[in-house]
């Protein structure tokens, strides 16, 4: 009867310890399991974290970048803007400079004029000092004014700047067409108006500029009786009579 008891109770332990056994396995297959599951979750969470640092990199990188270009393209308009304004100043200078200069040598001839030949017309008139702008608006107006009507209408400004540029009296050259050709009605050449030589020309501006320079090269600042004996020697005295009246019409 003791060795069935002994028996039996063999049996219990070994079933006791097979279910132990039997627990204590599957409690570590699933630890295992948790265990591992643990480890991918934070290993996608560093990627994750790495990923959004790369992203704030990246970013921040993007917007330095934007900020240097900005500041390059800022400073290369700043470095025009201030190169066109050195420019322009530049310019204004210069075109004063040369202002000046026209206004000191058309008083310079109109001395000359006065001390060696004296005009027959009074010059108080002719205001170089007024500067450029002021001097052909006021004989631009004057000139087309005379001018009307003629092949010569709408000549003004061309015979004012052209004086503005040669320091010469702007009534003389439009007094001589009249003189000479009935203010272009009647050229013995194209677009010559004031019996000008043999000369034949393109255009109108290019004979008056042509013909101002001429004056103020080879007679002076403004008519004057020696200047008629050169100009027209065959009938001086009446060629200055006459123009001289044209001009005082201007």
């Amino acid at each position: 009867m003791f060795a069935g008891s002994a028996a039996c109770l063999v049996v219990t332990l070994c079933i006791t310890i097979g279910i132990g056994t039997s627990f204590a396995g599957a409690g570590g297959v699933n630890t295992a399991g948790f265990g591992l599951g643990d480890s991918v979750v934070s290993e996608d969470a560093s990627q994750t974290e790495a990923l959004g640092v790369a992203s704030d990199t990246g970013v921040r990188e993007s917007s330095q970048l934007a900020n240097s270009a900005q500041r390059d393209i800022t400073k290369g308009i700043e470095a025009i803007e201030a190169k066109e304004e050195a420019d322009r100043i530049a310019a204004e200078e210069a075109a004063r400079a040369e202002e000046e200069a026209r206004i000191a040598a058309a008083a310079e001839k109109q001395a000359e004029q006065v001390a060696t030949n004296p005009p027959a017309i009074d010059l108080s008139e002719v205001d170089f000092s007024v500067g450029k702008e002021a001097f052909i608006e006021e004989w631009t107006a004057r000139i087309d004014a005379y001018l009307a009507g003629s092949p010569l209408a709408g000549q003004g400004v061309t015979f004012a700047t052209a004086a503005w540029d040669n320091g010469v009296d702007p009534r003389w050259s439009p007094a001589i067409s009249n003189t000479e050709s009935s203010k272009g009605a009647v050229c013995f050449l194209p677009y010559n108006a004031w019996g000008w030589g043999s000369s034949s020309f393109s255009s109108w501006e290019e004979a008056i500029n042509t013909h101002v320079a001429g004056l103020a090269s080879v007679y002076g600042h403004t008519i004057t009786y020696s200047a008629a004996q050169k100009y027209c020697p065959p009938n001086y005295d009446h060629w200055f009579s006459s123009t001289l009246s044209e001009m005082q019409r201007i």
